[in-house]
């Protein structure tokens, strides 16, 4: 196995010196972004599974009122058909990267959006509370499976550079899409009848099915010692950690949730991850190479990574409750007041792979993190007369943050990782993701029933400020290093 993990900290090829300058694309010598018929058909279908994704999180958000009358549920179980996804993606992220690297990505990648299709359609028929969060378990489960086997695709059969770079980037900007996009789509949808935002994604994912069978590419057979076998101890350790430290981030912004409860899941999850770590130190064939995580660049990139995702997710939140619940729009309103976030489908494969080869992902990181600082504060003095005029900045600042910080942070979790352990750096980042997510989501909460009613909703935006800050000061300390 190769014990490359040094990733470099601008997101050129790695061939190049840390401190050269990027490559011309006017010069012929220069590797090429362009990708061949079949390499865009395959990316297409990539993309299409991260759409699905996204869009699926973003248009259950917006149907959640409706779902709550018609199902009768009360507000614990109607958090609890978005907590069950989260714990099922963030739980098994980590355990879907690397079977994706020992069992093969193209089958992984299939057999679990086949899974996707059911369960998204099991909580389109769904007659019972119990029955849907079930349903957005599993479903959660399969992408925690799907999302890191696809990633891993990406970053295997795109050359390393500008190639590669330039996929990711497509691949980050169709995601963002599914967010921005899926918001408009789940009140369009809505208003037809909230089981159409399950069935729609049942279609989708049937046709990106169809036509990845033939066009992903065939498994290499995996890279194992004589007498290797699957980790299944720290499997089992890892999994039981992060389904136990999700469901105890999830439980902070819980209403009436109790310390003791929430204290012990922390501590379970905690000696599980300690055990896991024990277990990966001793095995001959680890689930997780500790080196991987020595790469400072890589770790910097995650954590930015989870900050950036708890800002994000968080601020959008806030935004959601302040448009419906203190102005009483609509949901198809509130989804087209946040359409400017998506012009970050528009930027990302077309601005930041301009930005990223004249400056380096680093650089462009950085700037995402600073606009998004800038859009997020200019929200503080939200009022309950703000025309939507006083708010469209933040909203496209925010796209446009998103569209520099979210494809150079994809690029920065995988480069230089070898290539047998491309599918654990891609459980890595979304992993970290989820966790940013699930901790936004629960301090803005958490802030906004503290303290209560408007001036809650106002004092739960100095959350997104402060980890978008705070990423910010991480990434900085990562350029220091480069220079230095």
């Amino acid at each position: 196995m190769s014990t490359s993990s040094a990733v470099p900290e601008t997101g050129r090829p790695a061939a190049a010196p840390a401190g050269s300058p990027p490559s011309d694309p006017a010069d012929p010598s220069a590797p090429s972004a362009r990708f061949t018929g079949r390499e865009a058909a395959v990316l297409l279908v990539l993309c299409g599974a991260i759409f699905l994704e996204g869009i699926d999180v973003a248009m259950l958000n917006v149907a959640l009122p409706s779902i709550r009358a018609d199902l009768g549920m009360d507000t614990g179980s109607l958090s609890w058909v978005l907590s069950a996804y989260v714990l099922g993606y963030g739980g098994f992220m980590l355990l879907g990267g690397r079977t994706a690297d020992l069992l093969g990505r193209r089958r992984m990648f299939l057999l679990w959006l086949t899974v996707f299709v059911l369960c998204s359609g099991l909580g389109g028929l769904a007659g019972a509370p119990w029955v849907l969060i079930l349903a957005r378990f599993a479903t959660g489960l399969s992408a925690a499976f799907m999302t890191p086997a696809g990633l891993a695709v990406i970053t295997t059969a795109f050359a390393e550079g500008p190639r590669r770079n330039r996929a990711l980037l497509v691949y980050a900007g169709t995601a963002a899409a599914g967010f921005s996009l899926g918001l408009v789509a789940g009140g369009l949808l809505t208003a037809v009848g909230w089981r159409w935002v399950f069935f729609a994604p049942v279609l989708l994912a049937g046709g990106l099915l169809v036509a990845a069978v033939p066009l992903l590419p065939r498994d290499r057979p995996p890279v194992r010692r004589p007498g290797e076998r699957f980790d299944l101890g720290g499997a089992v350790t890892v999994t039981g950690a992060m389904l136990l430290l999700v469901q105890a981030v999830v439980r902070l912004g819980e209403p009436g949730a109790t310390a003791g409860p929430t204290l012990a899941l922390f501590a379970g999850g905690t000696a599980l991850l300690a055990a896991f770590v024990a277990i990966e130190r001793r095995s001959a064939a680890p689930l997780l190479r500790l080196g991987l995580l020595r790469s400072g660049p890589l770790l910097r990139a995650n954590i930015g990574a989870l900050l950036f995702a708890a800002s994000f997710f968080g601020f959008q939140f806030v935004v959601t409750l302040y448009l419906q619940d203190l102005r009483g729009w609509s949901p198809l309103q509130t989804g087209l007041a946040l359409l400017a976030v998506g012009v970050d489908a528009v930027l990302a494969p077309t601005l930041t792979p301009r930005l990223v080869e004249r400056f380096g992902n680093v650089r462009v990181i950085l700037g995402g993190f600073c606009l998004a600082v800038v859009s997020y504060a200019l929200f503080l003095p939200v009022g309950p007369d703000w025309t939507y005029p006083m708010m469209f900045p933040t909203m496209l600042l925010t796209g446009l943050a998103f569209a520099l910080a979210y494809g150079p942070l994809t690029i920065a979790a995988t480069d230089g990782v070898a290539e047998e352990e491309q599918g654990l750096a891609g459980g890595l980042l979304n992993t970290a993701f989820q966790f940013g997510a699930a901790l936004g989501l629960s301090a803005v909460t958490t802030v906004s029933l503290t303290v209560g009613g408007p001036d809650g909703l106002r004092a739960a935006l100095v959350v997104p400020v402060a980890a978008v800050a705070l990423g910010a000061l991480v990434t900085a300390l990562g350029l220091r290093r480069a220079r230095g």
